[in-house]
């Protein structure tokens, strides 16, 4: 185990949040590290709009976007450990419509081809490591209307109406809505209630999560960074809808995959939960054994090489080719540029938060240099 170096970390992050600054990437961004249970770094910079002076804290509300997957991971693997889900388990046993889906393509001008019924069920596992088939074709989700963005149903019945990308199992392929909003729908099936209280029952409240939601009361609402963008290399402000968090769905579909809304203090404390194999202060979420399922990589070389791997919601590192993580080291990003990872051989969590437009998502910039200063500022204990 590496030690960090407190005054090296402090001098490394603040000169990637200063290269953000100059760069016009961010008007407002938020960093915390933890090693083995002590909070080393935390520091917010900037403001929560272009033109505001209000400062950006630890209680700012940031839009998660992808970063919901993780937590979406654990809500399942709950039901796992409880014995109510495997696996293993086929997609159809709980959502008949998936039974006999069909494997389709669409053309360009929206047509679709169908290419004859999937030969494999798509399980769990399948929906958790982007082996589905399942919402993976950008040009499919273009035809999504607002009737089928309206709740998870509506969502789900598209989904086995346009049909899988690819056979289940065959190959791996982003999925950025479709197959966590399939798992979040199984979970509310399995667990026979809405899935915005099931997260807040089993993970929120352990966590001691107050402003993590899928629909932002108006305190909330107003504690929201706004939405960057650089339009001629300045600073500027997107203006997004009323009431939704991703996209043009309705904060009241609860996304499994992008829904979520957060804050640094947060988010902090889940990836502590992670960092503690699945154990908050307060209790036990679940258990260690099944724990460890989340962060095994689960797709096989074969179809994700080199070096990262997906494992359940999150990916993990898997060899020395990745240079700011080592091997086991396992997070995720999101869209607006949000980023996490958790690190068990040096016993780090770290979060960093912003969201943007553009340098955003699994790469971004921002989310690398990141993770780089916090590498550069480990040193042998």
């Amino acid at each position: 185990m590496k030690k960090l170096d407190d005054s090296l970390l402090k001098l490394n992050i603040e000169k990637a949040a200063r290269d953000d600054f100059d760069n016009n990437k961010v008007f407002g961004s938020a960093y915390c590290v933890i090693q083995d249970g002590k909070v080393i770094y935390k520091k917010c910079f900037g403001n929560t709009s272009v033109d505001s002076s209000e400062a950006v804290t630890g209680s700012t509300i940031f839009r998660l976007a992808s970063m919901t997957k993780p937590v979406t991971a654990m809500a399942a693997l709950i039901l796992v450990d409880r014995g109510l889900l495997s696996l293993s388990d086929k997609v159809s046993e709980y959502l008949p419509e998936f039974r006999d889906v069909r494997i389709t393509k669409i053309t360009e001008s929206k047509s679709l081809i169908d290419l004859g019924k999937a030969q494999n069920d798509i399980t769990v596992c399948n929906l958790l490591t982007h082996t589905s088939g399942i919402g993976s074709d950008p040009l499919k989700e273009e035809t999504m209307t607002d009737k089928d963005k309206k709740s998870i149903t509506d969502s789900v019945n598209f989904y086995s109406r346009i049909g899988l990308d690819f056979e289940p199992g065959t190959k791996q392929q982003y999925s950025g809505v479709g197959a966590f909003n399939v798992l979040a729908k199984i979970i509310e099936t399995v667990a026979g209630d809405n899935y915005q209280c099931f997260l807040q029952k089993e993970i929120f409240e352990p966590c001691g999560m107050l402003n993590t939601t899928f629909v932002p009361d108006k305190e909330q609402w107003r504690s929201m960074i706004a939405m960057h963008n650089k339009v001629d290399e300045k600073n500027s402000v997107v203006e997004t809808e009323e009431d939704k968090i991703f996209a043009d769905y309705p904060c009241t579909n609860y996304l499994g995959g992008a829904g979520l809304v957060s804050t640094l203090d947060d988010y902090i404390k889940f990836a502590t939960m992670l960092l503690n194999n699945g154990k908050t202060s307060a209790k036990r979420i679940i258990s260690e054994k099944t724990f460890k399922l989340l962060h095994t990589p689960f797709v096989s070389e074969e179809i994700m090489p080199g070096s990262e791997r997906w494992g359940l919601g999150v990916r993990v590192i898997v060899n020395e080719d990745y240079k700011n993580l080592p091997v086991g080291a396992f997070g995720w990003s999101g869209a607006f540029g949000t980023h996490f990872w958790v690190d068990p051989t040096n016993k780090i969590a770290a979060v960093f938060m912003k969201n943007s437009l553009f340098d955003g998502g699994a790469g971004n910039e921002s989310a690398r240099n990141f993770e780089k200063a916090v590498n550069d500022s480990l040193v042998i204990a």
